[in-house]
């Protein structure tokens, strides 16, 4: 795939305290007190890294960072005249997170508002969720439908904070698939006709034809999209769609497919379904989003076609022997008339502290918060030894207050 946007990663430290000591994972406290400084570059020294891809933190190493890039890591010195200087203290220095399923216009509001309220509104609670994003840790997000290159402009301009977004702008849909929040005064639509309020909004657009795929697709690339997003099946938030439906035809994907790879980039698409989720690796998509529904088979050709995924049904034995247990709640998505099913549907997945006696002797539990007890956890376990939710929770908040220090001190020293 050809980016047309470079990555650079920015860093935020992580203090080891508490939870270093009883779980052997880091938790963050405040930064070293600011230094005068003479220039944009900040070192970092006596840090210990976690780059991602190693199992083991770096010996003691030290970080130029020069604006938004990482510049030099080293195990020696590094000379820089001038630069801020941290002492880490021996504590852990991490790269910014990525978040390769993010919906940027969507997240601060619930499905029914985004689809109703005036898209100024969104876009300013959309700008306020963006900086609350990125201080999260997220220094970048891969965002696979909305209304979003505003936000993205913005964000880049310096504007507002927020992390580097890379857009799919609207989901593409068939009329009445996944993304198609019509209601039923709009019916009925002719093809080429002007498009819907929704269409018009951004945040998704209908698609009935080849031609009218290829010509969605090219109108979210001259926008600026840095990848493609179809909505190739139904789902949970779907006001029309069964989650079980199929919903592009081949020629229709295929278009998509052509007009992304002729732009150098990719499609993704929403598929659940194995039916779904084959048709669209036939036709060349690189990208299936959920897939949770898939089969054997399906698996088998997602790992010909050079993907790796593993989808397991078993609750224990997908716990077996893993040394991190993580859920969320079972969110409704704003479809409150399916809570009661969606909750009989995800009961046999509940997370207790039977399903954490199955998993490694070292075993931890994470949860985002808020957690629903009796939902997708048990009423106790959040207060089993093994869980480090409250910690967990205790880090992301430390995370910020990092993260905060390292984008607000260098404004306020050019100030």
């Amino acid at each position: 795939m050809i980016v047309r946007t470079g990555i650079a990663l920015a860093a935020a430290l992580i203090f080891g305290t508490t939870m270093a000591h009883s779980h052997g994972l880091p938790v963050a406290t405040d930064a070293a007190a600011p230094q005068a400084v003479t220039d944009s570059r900040i070192l970092f020294e006596n840090v210990r890294i976690f780059d991602g891809v190693s199992g083991e933190l770096s010996p003691a190493s030290s970080v130029l960072v020069h604006g938004n890039v990482i510049e030099k890591v080293s195990r020696d010195k590094i000379a820089a005249d001038g630069a801020r200087v941290i002492d880490g203290g021996g504590r852990t220095l991490m790269p910014g997170l990525i978040d390769m399923h993010w919906h940027s216009m969507f997240v601060g509001v619930p499905l029914a508002v985004a689809m109703t309220q005036d898209p100024t509104y969104l876009n300013i609670v959309a700008g306020v969720e963006a900086k609350k994003t990125l201080m999260r840790g997220f220094t970048t997000v891969r965002d696979l439908g909305g209304s979003v290159f505003s936000l993205k402009l913005a964000v880049d301009q310096g504007v507002i904070p927020g992390p580097r977004i890379y857009p799919s702008g609207a989901m593409i849909s068939v009329t009445s698939g996944h993304g198609d929040f019509r209601s039923m005064a709009d019916l009925p639509r002719t093809l080429g006709a002007p498009g819907s309020r929704h269409d018009l909004s951004g945040d998704s657009t209908i698609a009935d034809s080849p031609d009218e795929v290829r010509l969605r697709t090219r109108e979210q690339l001259m926008q600026g999209a840095t990848q493609i997003k179809l909505t190739g099946g139904g789902g949970v938030s779907s006001p029309h769609s069964p989650l079980d439906v199929v919903t592009f035809t081949d020629p229709e994907l295929r278009a998509a497919v052509d007009a992304a790879t002729d732009w150098g980039t990719y499609v993704a698409v929403h598929a659940y379904t194995p039916t779904a989720i084959q048709r669209a690796i036939k036709a060349g998509v690189q990208s299936i989003e959920h897939g949770s529904m898939m089969d054997e088979e399906t698996a088998e050709l997602m790992a010909r076609a050079g993907d790796r995924v593993q989808v397991m049904r078993d609750p224990r034995e997908a716990a077996a022997g893993a040394h991190l247990i993580s859920t969320d709640v079972w969110a409704s998505m704003g479809q409150e008339d399916e809570a009661a099913a969606r909750l009989a549907t995800f009961r046999p997945y509940q997370v207790d502290r039977a399903l954490l006696d199955c998993a490694a002797e070292d075993v931890l539990f994470m949860h985002c918060l808020p957690a629903h007890r009796g939902e997708e956890i048990s009423h106790d376990l959040l207060d089993d030894p093994r869980s480090v939710a409250w910690d967990q929770a205790e880090n992301r908040l430390h995370v910020q207050k990092a993260l905060l220090e390292f984008l607000v001190e260098p404004a306020y020293h050019h100030a």
